[in-house]
């Protein structure tokens, strides 16, 4: 038998004396005088002599992190809520029952406890325990404390144990709360109303990805797990609510990366009477306020480099590509050539790359572009003017019609945000969906659906609008320093852990 079994049994055993006692192991209610964080702002700072002189009266509950018993005495540690306080005990000070209770607790247990105020000789203030009262019984075993609990992969499946004895975890999940707090105020000062759009549709829209698929029952009806709300979002644009935000959930049938996870947040904004240099602008400024509210200045450090979201420099994406040039592919192209759709596949090849004509002018570029430059836009950088061919919601620019009004922003290496000047011109729009869903016939999985409902809209009459989406667990991976995506979900998608065991059973 294994040690942690041999535990569980132990403690399965107390439990069932404490039935047996007539004692309820899992009460429903427990009202406490104030929370442990609220105990400690009132009276940390009181004196020993202040302590003494009022013995305050406290009756305040938790789990129990350290526990030390010596005979007729003892001391404890409570974790509530992140706050930790000390709380001694006394056989003469509680009356037998309690202090039978108080020497069968473990490690991990969730009690209650009534007493008054002071300061021990080493000025640590303490709860001298009158009466505990049991209130949850932890079956198993904590990781050892001096050890915490490093296993990645149990970390993730385990997120309760992992929030319960890693702090800094549970610190990366207070700083998102609040980052998304502070990016909804934002929003709402700037006149924006926060909007729900549907979750399952019939159509996968607002974004090139493959979809997850559902259905319904009592309609006989496929669906599509949202991929974007774009379409729907825009559709309330054109019924008058000239700006609105939502925070949502996306789902994209896709790999799992540092970077990816099938199930993520979008925040996705669309503002009327604006264009995208309007929304470059725009977010410059969110997420330079949304990083002194999270890291407390605009300068974080993230994954060993200093990034500061106070300083974000522009270049278009054909730029980027000649900045980042490699050495090895000979002399770079002259702007006039990169500017020249019959150079494209010239450009390619010399860097190694295939050219694909079916994929549409300016695809290779964005190709190269990921491949030459994304891995060096480490400071936050604003990459604007993409191809139609990968942009088919976008508006194109006027005196270039194959490239679109589009920017998305970098910072750490990665894609944050993605937003563009809508295109609301609804015969354009029928143009690229078609397009689209001659890409989709000939293998692409990832190709645009075509969306009647949403033609329809545009035929009412769009105002000039700019929307954008940023990747709410990649900002929150960037604000607090966090290495992977599932650093900065609190239960992100894992292989089930059956196949992990016959993996290491081979």
């Amino acid at each position: 038998m294994s040690l942690d079994l041999e535990i569980m049994h132990q403690r399965q055993a107390k439990l069932e004396a404490m039935r047996a006692a007539g004692l309820e192991p899992y009460p429903h209610r427990f009202e406490f005088s104030q929370s442990l964080t609220q105990l400690l702002a009132e009276h940390g700072n009181d004196t020993t002599e202040q302590l003494e002189a009022s013995r305050p009266k406290v009756r305040v509950c938790g789990r129990l992190i350290a526990l030390r018993t010596h005979g007729k005495a003892g001391f404890a540690h409570l974790l509530q809520d992140g706050a930790r306080l000390q709380v001694y005990t006394r056989q003469d000070g509680v009356d037998a029952d309690t202090f039978a209770l108080w020497k069968s607790l473990d490690l991990g247990d969730l009690v209650g406890v009534d007493g008054y105020l002071f300061r021990t000789r080493t000025g640590e203030l303490t709860v001298h325990a009158e009466k505990i009262e049991f209130l949850a019984k932890d079956l198993r075993p904590l990781p050892e404390k001096w050890h915490g609990l490093q296993d990645v992969e149990l970390r993730y499946r385990q997120r309760y144990l992992d929030l319960l004895v890693n702090p800094d975890v549970r610190q990366v999940f207070i700083k998102r709360a609040r980052m998304v707090e502070c990016l909804r105020e934002q929003f709402q000062a700037r006149g924006y109303i926060e909007v729900e759009t549907p979750m399952m549709q019939p159509l996968a829209g607002g974004a090139a990805a493959r979809p997850f698929t559902t259905h319904h029952e009592a309609l006989d009806l496929p669906l599509y797990l949202r991929i974007a709300p774009e379409l729907y979002l825009k559709r309330l644009v054109v019924g008058g609510l000239d700006r609105v935000f939502e925070i949502n959930r996306n789902f994209r049938n896709e790999g799992i990366s540092t970077q990816h996870n099938p199930e993520f947040t979008m925040l996705e904004f669309y503002e009327a009477y604006s264009d995208y240099h309007v929304l470059m602008a725009w977010s410059e400024q969110l997420l330079a306020q949304t990083a002194r509210r999270v890291a407390g200045s605009t300068a974080i450090e993230f994954r060993g480099t200093n990034i500061d979201f106070g300083h974000c420099q522009r270049l278009s994406l054909r730029a980027a590509i000649l900045k980042f040039w490699p050495a090895g592919a000979g002399a770079a192209p002259s702007p006039d050539a990169i500017h020249d759709p019959a150079q494209e596949a010239a450009i390619l090849q010399s860097c190694g790359m295939v050219y694909d004509r079916a994929a549409g002018e300016g695809a290779g570029l964005v190709a190269l572009f990921e491949h030459l430059a994304e891995p060096h836009l480490v400071q936050p950088t604003i990459i604007y003017d993409f191809p139609r061919s990968v942009s088919p919601l976008a508006k194109s620019k006027a005196d270039e019609p194959a490239w679109v009004e589009r920017f998305e922003i970098y910072a750490g290496g990665m894609e944050i945000a993605n937003g563009y000047s809508e295109l609301n011109d609804p015969d354009e729009q029928r143009r690229r969906f078609e397009q689209q869903l001659a890409l989709g016939k000939a293998g692409n999985a990832e190709a645009h659906a075509v969306d009647e409902d949403y033609i329809r809209a545009l035929q009412y009459g769009m105002p000039p609008t700019a929307g954008e989406g940023i990747g709410i667990d990649r900002l929150c991976m960037l604000l607090t320093g966090s290495s992977s995506i599932r650093d900065v979900i609190l239960f992100p998608l894992l292989r089930p852990q059956q196949e992990l065991d016959q993996e290491a059973e081979a």
